[in-house]
């Protein structure tokens, strides 16, 4: 979906973005997303880690 929009999309919507919320408001707007992402990763990582774990556990019970 994205692969499909090119750079004159990309810039209007950049623009528009700084018309709606000001260039000030931008850097916090960042940072808040990249807390965001962060935390979804932190969380998916815990989860396939929890996954492994419960397959591990069950494939090592199977062989005793």
């Amino acid at each position: 979906m994205i692969g499909s929009l090119g750079v004159p999309e990309l810039l209007i919507i950049f623009f528009l973005i700084v018309l709606l919320f000001g260039a000030k408001k931008l850097p916090e707007l960042a940072k808040g997303l990249g807390k965001g992402i962060r935390e979804f990763k932190k969380a998916s990582n815990q989860i396939d880690d929890e996954v492994r774990e419960i397959a591990d556990d069950k494939k090592s019970g199977d062989k005793e």
